[in-house]
């Protein structure tokens, strides 16, 4: 499967810290094998957008038929803002 990064959250990635920004990177790429990995949960009231969470990060991503498109990584008091 093929992860899609939007700028918005690529901009959001390199914001972050480095041993941050590592931990998000290995659960994106996780992504590509596993599209719903353990964890995962389908947000409400929000069409098809799903979140995993990466300690107090959010990774907000959207998983089609042949692609996932991450659209956002937040801190988890502005995630859903």
């Amino acid at each position: 499967m093929i992860v899609r990064i939007t700028r918005r959250a690529e901009k959001e990635l390199e914001a972050l810290a480095p041993t941050i920004r590592a931990k998000v990177w290995k659960h994106i790429h996780t992504l590509e094998t596993f599209p719903y990995p353990k964890g995962s949960v389908k947000l409400k009231g929000s069409g098809d957008i799903y979140r995993i969470r990466v300690g107090n990060y959010r990774i907000l991503y959207i998983p089609n038929k042949n692609k996932i498109s991450v659209m956002r990584i937040r801190h988890r008091r502005e995630a859903y803002r």
